[in-house]
């Protein structure tokens, strides 16, 4: 990632050793105690601005710079959470689709992921190509496929996440395959 365009330091009294930051935009906010000296801060502003970054790193996919870095995050995938039994023949972004935000076609072994999740956390997309990929062991939704889905531990997480993409951007994609996507079955109660 680039360095941040501005470096903005908020020093407060009240503030006694805990040294944060976060971004808002381009700028990135380090808040530090007012005690400290100009040399601390400029040590803690280096530091918080380099795990800031390594921490959207770690978010951002894998997958996200092309299609061949994509083929390899879903070969991963399937090896941690499917066995290493889904081998897609290709996996690629596409432009935006209208009803799905990805796409399985069993038969030649072929992903497409919609450019909408370019931008959404690695996990999200982490969580599509599992979907994507379990379809190329099970076609359908049933019991077994989501049984394979699930062997990836943010399943859950991801799906919600998707549903608010798709109601903040007005969008009437229920999962990751479209409207059809809604047989799913329903999550075991706690309890």
């Amino acid at each position: 990632m680039a360095s941040p365009a501005v470096v903005e330091v908020r020093r407060s009294d009240r503030r006694r050793r805990m040294v944060s930051a976060r971004r808002e935009g381009d700028t990135v906010i380090v808040f530090i105690p007012g005690w400290m000296s100009e040399a601390e801060e400029r040590r803690w502003v280096d530091e918080m601005v380099s795990r800031l970054e390594r921490s959207e790193a770690k978010r951002r996919s894998p997958g996200r710079h092309g299609d061949e870095a994509l083929q390899k995050r879903c070969l991963e995938l399937s090896r941690k959470y499917l066995k290493g039994k889904a081998t897609p023949a290709s996996v690629r972004w596409v432009p935006p689709m209208r009803t799905r935000w990805a796409s399985c076609t069993p038969e030649d072994r072929t992903i497409r992921i919609s450019e909408r999740l370019r931008e959404v956390p690695g996990w999200v997309v982490d969580y599509v190509l599992v979907h994507e990929l379990a379809h190329l062991l099970v076609p359908g939704h049933d019991d077994a496929f989501w049984s394979l889905v699930r062997a990836y531990p943010r399943t859950e997480r991801a799906i919600g996440y998707l549903e608010g993409l798709s109601a903040a951007a007005g969008l009437d994609l229920v999962g990751t395959d479209g409207p059809e996507d809604a047989e799913e079955p329903a999550p075991a109660e706690a309890g």
